[in-house]
């Protein structure tokens, strides 16, 4: 089964390279959506996600751990279950 990656992006530098860790560390079949935070049903989305800052990433409608207190790591995002 495809995981559905939603990385929640400012467009700042720290978004780009969570965007190329991300990328990175996919698995074929995971589904990668690009979210901006500037549109306003995406940061409506988040805040209800529980997200309290930018990058974070979002596998099958859950925060990722690794993105609850600090920022994503390819390790964090492996645990998530990116690239499984």
């Amino acid at each position: 089964m495809a995981n559905k990656v939603e990385i929640f992006s400012a467009g700042c530098p720290a978004c780009e390279s969570t965007i190329e860790l991300v990328n990175e560390v996919a698995c074929d079949n995971c589904e990668i959506n690009i979210l901006d935070m500037n549109d306003s049903s995406v940061s409506n989305r988040a805040k209800k996600l529980g997200i309290a800052r930018v990058p974070a990433v979002v596998v099958n409608g859950k925060l990722a751990d690794c993105c609850q207190v600090k920022g994503p790591t390819k390790e964090g995002l492996k645990a998530a279950g990116i690239g499984s």
